[in-house]
């Protein structure tokens, strides 16, 4: 598929993200109703509504590819496909049932193991991040589209790692270490993956957790907008797994991340 035609689908998409996003919040605002699945995980009807705007606009936009979602998937029929969409219509759904910021609504189209097209909405924040190649990511602010680039916003000296936990794993401070992280900020979702897109945060380190819904579409605006990702022990983090189940995860904002 050209640059073209996936710039084109981006930002065809790009409206439905701004609706959706408006809907999550009405729903909430609204009372959300609220589910158990199988797992054992919550689901709203707010899950569900943005669900379903996000996927009959990209079967509208391309028909004729497959579509993974978080809230239809079947388990038990193994992944085949090698060009094929990730959502995750909420990526955060406990912080979303709480009321807080930082959930995130998620769509990637993956192609040859790779995703090479991601949105990922933050209605809370107010923010919108889109890429459709290498060198092509975007956030939009306050109406305002600028090109992100991962250059570095915090301090010299100071390198900032995010964590989905409070107290990550002796593994994981470890891994840290290598690094210099000067400190350590708890954040959850998909969100990780866009802030250090735009430099405001330096490195993310995860043992293995999650499914590839839930990291697709961060991960394509991150490394297009040059950051490295890859397992923790350098191995590519690829997608298009038979079980959807993801490896380790080490996403640096640059080599150096002290500048």
């Amino acid at each position: 598929m050209k640059t073209s035609e996936l710039k084109t689908i981006s930002e065809n998409l790009i409206g439905t993200f701004k609706s959706a996003g408006k809907v999550s919040i009405d729903l909430y605002k609204k009372g959300l109703k609220i589910e158990m699945k199988e797992d054992k995980s919550p689901v709203s009807n707010g899950d569900l509504k943005v669900n379903e705007l996000i996927t009959n606009k990209i079967k509208e936009l391309t028909p004729n590819l497959p579509i993974v979602s978080e809230e239809t998937v079947n388990l038990n029929i193994k992944n085949k496909a090698k060009t094929f969409w990730l959502i995750d219509p909420i990526d955060g759904t406990k912080e979303y049932i709480a009321g807080k910021d930082e959930y995130t609504l998620n769509a990637a189209l993956v192609i040859n193991t790779v995703p090479v097209l991601g949105l990922v909405g933050v209605p809370r924040k107010k923010r919108l991040f889109y890429t459709y190649g290498p060198g092509e990511s975007y956030l939009i602010e306050d109406e305002i589209t600028r090109k992100i680039d991962c250059k570095k916003k915090q301090p010299k000296g100071k390198v900032v790692a995010l964590s989905s936990v409070f107290k990550p794993s002796d593994i994981i401070l470890n891994k840290l270490k290598e690094f210099n992280v000067t400190s350590i900020v708890k954040m959850a979702s998909s969100y990780k993956f866009c802030v250090i897109a735009t430099g405001e945060y330096d490195i993310y380190a995860a043992r293995e957790r999650a499914n590839e819904w839930d990291y697709a579409a961060g991960h394509a605006v991150a490394q297009n907008a040059g950051a490295i990702i890859k397992t923790l022990d350098e191995k590519p983090f690829l997608y298009g797994k038979e079980d959807y189940r993801n490896p380790s995860l080490l996403i640096k904002r640059a080599e150096n991340l002290d500048v």
